[in-house]
């Protein structure tokens, strides 16, 4: 049974991509976590607390606590038919402090939250509270875009820059989940130049080792950037979800900051898988 994060701020897209998450998962056995971390001024509730203020403390969490109650309520009405079990978790600290203490505590599986896309701030790409999950969370995350309406993610798409490197575990956790919910893995290594690196001369043997059973496609492209070369390939193939390998910070930096790739994540219109290396 698998233990899964659901993360929500009672945003709409927040709530949409919990729904993704209840489809997704149909027919198995899931423990899902549903987490609102209220983020309040600790100075303020200390000395509410202190000055035994009970009604106004009460006021500030009483109200998220009972809007969690009836978000997870409408959750266990949506899938009475299936073998979900749901545990309401509330929280009033740092954001990914709190991600991270439930992770931990509940042995996660994988973290599930929305994002509102691209922001006034020209650096924030999904919202600060999505960017700092993929950032300081290093545990699998997938993110749902904006009002996506779920598709099953049947065919994943998986872009590949000189360095990464398909033999780790973060590639096997990959294929698991392909090999579970889709049909199919496009693999994408994308090169800024000829430039044959060691990791596409490892390609092959492991695709042929580990793939031989499922079915890919594998293409190298050279002399192109990414983020052409990815939206290009999403608008003539029928891909359902992107993965990504992320190196810590160094790949944070690479695909959300600074760098060409930025703009896959600018245009992204099918949920985002992530899994840290």
């Amino acid at each position: 049974m698998r233990n899964i994060l659901l993360l929500t701020d009672f945003s709409d897209n927040s709530i949409n991509a919990l729904y993704y998450a209840l489809k997704l998962f149909s027919g198995s056995s899931n423990n899902f976590f549903v987490l609102h971390v209220e983020v309040a001024n600790t100075f303020l509730t200390d000395d509410l607390m202190a000055a035994g203020n009970k009604s106004i403390y009460d006021s500030l969490v009483k109200k998220p606590k009972n809007r969690l109650k009836k978000v997870v309520s409408d959750l266990e009405e949506a899938s009475k038919q299936e073998n979900f079990n749901f545990e309401m978790l509330i929280d009033h600290d740092v954001f990914v402090d709190s991600v991270n203490q439930v992770v931990a505590s509940k042995h996660i599986d994988l973290i599930v939250m929305g994002t509102n896309g691209v922001t006034g701030a020209k650096e924030v790409v999904f919202g600060s509270n999505t960017i700092n999950v993929i950032r300081k969370v290093t545990f699998p995350t997938l993110v749902i875009p904006e009002n996506f309406e779920y598709t099953s993610p049947k065919e994943i798409l998986l872009p590949l820059d000189l360095s990464d490197s398909i033999s780790g575990n973060a590639f096997k956790n990959l294929l698991t989940f392909a090999k579970t919910y889709s049909e199919k893995l496009h693999l994408l290594r994308v090169k800024p130049n000829d430039e044959i690196s060691v990791e596409e001369q490892k390609d092959n043997e492991y695709i042929e080792t580990h793939l031989k059973d499922f079915k890919y496609e594998y293409h190298v492209v050279s002399n192109a950037s990414m983020d052409h070369v990815v939206n290009s390939y999403t608008q003539t193939h029928s891909i359902d979800l992107i993965a990504l390998l992320v190196q810590k910070e160094s790949l944070f930096e690479r695909f959300f900051t600074g760098s060409s790739t930025t703009e896959i994540s600018k245009k992204l219109k099918v949920p985002l898988l992530v899994f840290h290396v």
